[in-house]
């Protein structure tokens, strides 16, 4: 018998295959994530002679939240992916619910990560910097502690799939945008990952990628936000997958939060009501 085909990286291999394989494939686990608060397994998914690694989070295993309906994680994970899908940026890897060894979960495509440049976290996105100044080619995010009473500045890439990335977390109200979460592809594709977070009715962003606040829309997002509208309204078949996934209040918020954006043209910038950075930063 011919060995299994081992699945191309993404974006060689067509979404709707990527789904596919990830929904119908038989799933083999093979290890936990240890470092993830919620149970995380590394798996192998094997569907019509080919192969994938795979990430799956059964409900089972999330952690309650207090400001979150319990076993609501997974739903939100996929609906992110939908999400990002629809922008066109395909900026989460390929995701869908199912059942499971351990029963129903989020399955995603795993991301073999680049390899970092040794100086900076997340391949060279994010760095510490003495002064009070980016530099050329970064964006600041906020004054951090390093120790022994001295403290650095904290910056990100002035780079366009981390703006791409901030536009979406901002579409679904991303709670828990780490540097750990940002995933650069050998191919030069960003991706993002640990969408649980997400969705809230509430305004919850926090996030490392505050560098736009306030800064205006470029042309390409808010061409993407008004087809998003769009997308989103009754009836439409985004509007329909994402009521299954969560509530439809929380669908009215994304409805309102693209509006916001469409109508102000800027970044949005922290409420001050919720700690605008995640903890650990990354």
């Amino acid at each position: 018998m011919p060995a299994p085909e081992r699945l191309p990286a993404p974006g060689v291999t067509a979404t709707g295959e990527q789904e596919e394989l990830l929904a119908r494939g038989e799933l083999t686990v093979v290890g936990r994530i240890r470092e993830a608060s919620n149970a995380v397994l590394l798996c192998t998914v094997a569907y019509g002679g080919v192969t994938a690694d795979c990430v799956y989070k059964p409900v089972k295993g999330e952690r309650p939240l207090w400001d979150f309906p319990d076993g609501s994680l997974a739903q939100r994970e996929v609906a992110a992916y939908l999400v990002s899908e629809a922008t066109g940026w395909g900026l989460v890897p390929a995701t869908v619910l199912r059942d499971g060894p351990y029963g129903e979960g989020m399955v995603q495509r795993w991301i073999d990560a680049a390899e970092e440049d040794g100086a900076t976290p997340a391949g060279g996105l994010l760095a510490l910097v003495e002064g009070e100044e980016a530099g050329e080619g970064w964006k600041p995010v906020a004054l951090a502690e390093v120790g022994e009473g001295r403290t650095a500045l904290l910056v990100h890439a002035d780079d366009e799939r981390l703006r791409r990335l901030s536009v979406l977390d901002a579409v679904i109200n991303n709670g828990d945008r780490k540097g750990g979460h940002l995933l650069p592809a050998a191919d030069g594709r960003l991706y993002g990952i640990d969408h649980g977070v997400t969705f809230h009715t509430e305004d919850k962003l926090r996030t490392l990628l505050w560098g736009w606040a306030g800064e205006p829309l470029t042309d390409e997002a808010r061409a993407v936000l008004a087809t998003l509208a769009a997308e989103l309204a009754d009836g439409a078949p985004l509007a329909t997958r994402l009521a299954e996934l969560i509530t439809a209040v929380e669908l009215a918020a994304v409805r309102g939060r693209v509006e916001q954006l469409l109508r102000t043209g800027t970044h949005p910038e922290p409420s001050g009501q919720w700690p605008s950075i995640p903890w650990p930063p990354v």
